[in-house]
């Protein structure tokens, strides 16, 4: 049997696709599990056991034409399978177009009428994105809960190793959407309150650098800057065993959760509601209170907040944020 699983959005949403391939495998454990993203994405899956063949479209350059090439390959592999997280009408035709004896997929993208089965969307009620995307395959697999999880290698541990001498926690400042990113000063704050005995470690992408290399300097040297310096995995390492992780809703922490680490998630103008709360065994949610009367304002987020005023990220005190491991 061979199964594709096509997922070509954000960091964490790739990481919200993993309990299908833990699920498909324990069920299907002779099946071919492949992948498709977008590049840059690839070295989440890195290590996997259960992953076989990453099919990865560049989105950024020539993006229909690599995505037709990408189409004439997997269409040589005649997939039993085709299982397509998306909403969006262009994997919903690459996944029609593919081949595939079975192809299945959300109702709410447009070419979903022609899959062979068709779930139900369902934002809301408390139904988390692993639920969600899980429904994918409950009629081949069951109805359980699976974590999401990455597989740091023992290199990748190795590298890290030398951050773990003492207890130390991590933050993760920074979000592609602005109102989803607790502005600089409150992690600044935040910084001042953890225990002094206690590592401090900023993590995010090569982008995220000059936000950390602020917060460094504003610590007087207290937290240590690693943004850009450590791949997907490695961050997922260091974050295994910290005391605490402090993140945004955003993919640090989804990459929290798929290691199952201790997490303190913020929300400003999302909520937990829409199926993007933390899921490690010990992990709470921190947001303003009272909420705002505009919150949530959008799904994603925003880069800048629609009411000017940015009170569900202001209004948080520094004393919500602390944590004790």
């Amino acid at each position: 049997m061979k199964i594709l699983l096509i997922q070509t959005a954000f960091i964490g949403d790739v990481i919200l696709a993993t309990p299908l391939v833990e699920k498909l495998h324990r069920f299907y454990p002779n099946a071919r599990i492949d992948v498709m993203l977008r590049k840059g994405n690839e070295g989440l899956l890195a290590g996997n056991p259960h992953v076989g063949k990453l099919w990865v479209w560049n989105k950024k350059q020539q993006k229909y034409r690599h995505l037709l090439a990408l189409l004439l390959k997997v269409r040589r592999e005649s997939y039993d399978l085709i299982v397509n997280l998306q909403r969006f009408a262009g994997t919903g035709l690459f996944s029609v177009l593919a081949g595939a004896k079975s192809v299945v997929g959300f109702d709410k993208n447009p070419l979903s009428f022609l899959y062979s089965k068709r779930v139900e969307h369902q934002v809301g009620g408390g139904l988390h994105e692993v639920q969600r995307n899980l429904r994918l395959i409950a009629h081949l697999t069951d109805e359980a809960f699976e974590m999401p999880k990455l597989y740091p290698q023992s290199n990748d541990f190795q590298t890290v190793e030398k951050f773990k001498a003492k207890p130390y926690v991590t933050i993760s400042p920074a979000s592609v959407w602005f109102t989803k990113q607790l502005p600089a000063e409150k992690w600044a704050e935040l910084i001042a309150l953890i225990d002094a005995d206690k590592a401090i470690y900023l993590l995010g992408a090569k982008g995220d650098a000059a936000t950390c290399d602020l917060l460094a300097r504003q610590s007087g040297g207290r937290a240590v800057n690693l943004a850009g310096q450590l791949s997907f995995l490695q961050s997922a390492a260091l974050m295994r065993d910290a005391a605490m992780s402090y993140v945004n809703d955003s993919a640090p922490m989804h990459i929290a959760s798929s290691m199952n680490a201790p997490t303190t998630a913020v929300f400003c103008s999302t909520v937990p509601d829409f199926g993007f709360g933390p899921l490690a065994q010990s992990s709470r949610v921190v947001e303003a209170a009272p909420s705002p009367a505009c919150r949530p304002c959008g799904l994603h987020g925003y880069k800048a907040c629609p009411a000017g005023h940015f009170r569900c990220a202001h209004d948080i005190k520094p004393e919500q944020l602390v944590a004790k491991p």
